[in-house]
């Protein structure tokens, strides 16, 4: 089968959960971003969410992103579903549903529980008479990622004794929850973690413990991993080593994020690796060619460090190459 339109998330979730795999859930921006990464699933066969945050939306305009997305699924035929990811509105949600968009998410995560209910509900009820699924969420994670901004203070785990209630309550079609995953590339502080022999930060580990308390209420329910990009420390080395600055920055491990996604989690967020391989192909780029000025002499490098750095995660840490048909 050969898709030419972007699908909802419904059918990808059911095989990924009976699977034991995680469908990568992928932050564009821009054209070269988008075919590094379809061009890589397309490689390995592998279905994808390519997401759109409230600020990507307006930095690339809906239409350029809506035609790109549009283009990547003609030129692959992959099944591609194009999310809106931390909605913080009802009108927001509403104006990505109405423009093609086949999924939002609705995050109230920050607002009392009843607030969030309520919210969430009235945009699964939108959502639901237009034929596009809803991710919701409970709990909160700390980072900073566009316009999401939460301190460690402000953070917390999702409660297992309330994941019932809400879903019962909104109909949200996925849900994602907070185990100590966190937005951005500083997803730690030093002070919580400790260092390996190397003297590389290693992070505190995820709250597996917590996940299958929420698996066991809700069974068969997809669950969601937000924050979970692993800071590749080729990429910051390669930023550091050509004039950047970025100490200390570190992400999930891999291997937790494999364990979680043969457990309940269906969609796991990357957006911060694609950053840094990006970041750190065009630095390197211009500290070894200060005479070169043409945006493609140093895109396209930056495209296929992004299409490697894809397919590696689409292989070895989601599970989900030639899962696509």
């Amino acid at each position: 089968m050969t898709y030419t339109k972007p699908v909802t998330t419904t059918e990808m979730f059911k095989k990924a959960y009976s699977g034991g795999y995680a469908i990568g859930a992928f932050n564009v921006n821009n054209m070269e971003i988008v075919q590094g990464i379809t061009e890589a699933a397309k490689e390995v066969s592998a279905p994808l969410i390519l997401q759109v945050s409230k600020g990507a939306r307006a930095y690339a305009n809906h239409t350029y992103l809506m035609k790109l997305v549009e283009a990547a699924i003609i030129e692959t035929g992959l099944p591609i579903c194009l999310h809106l990811d931390h909605g913080d509105s009802f009108e927001l949600c509403k104006s990505c549903i109405d423009g093609g968009f086949t999924s939002v998410m609705i995050d109230a995560s920050s607002k009392p529980f009843a607030e969030n209910i309520e919210l969430t509900k009235k945009v699964v009820e939108y959502a639901h008479d237009h034929g596009v699924v809803v991710e919701a969420e409970l709990g909160t994670l700390a980072g900073v990622e566009d316009e999401v901004q939460v301190s460690a203070e402000d953070s917390s785990y999702t409660r297992p004794e309330e994941v019932e209630e809400f879903v019962t309550k909104t109909g949200c079609d996925s849900l994602a929850i907070a185990i100590g995953t966190s937005h951005g590339a500083y997803k730690f502080t030093a002070a919580q973690c400790t260092r390996n022999e190397k003297g590389e930060l290693v992070p505190p580990p995820l709250r597996f413990d917590v996940l299958e308390e929420v698996s066991k209420r809700l069974p068969g329910f997809p669950i969601v991993l937000h924050g979970s990009s692993s800071v590749p420390q080729e990429f910051v080395k390669m930023i550091n080593g050509n004039g950047g600055k970025m100490p200390d920055a570190v992400g999930i491990p891999e291997e937790q994020l494999r364990k979680a996604a043969s457990m309940s989690v269906c969609k796991i967020n990357i957006d911060s690796d694609l950053r840094l391989a990006m970041t750190g192909t065009i630095r390197q780029f211009f500290n070894e060619h200060p005479d070169k000025f043409d945006p493609r002499e140093y895109l396209k490098p930056a495209r296929a460090n992004i299409k490697e750095l894809v397919k590696h995660k689409l292989i070895h840490v989601l599970g989900c190459d030639g899962k696509a048909f």
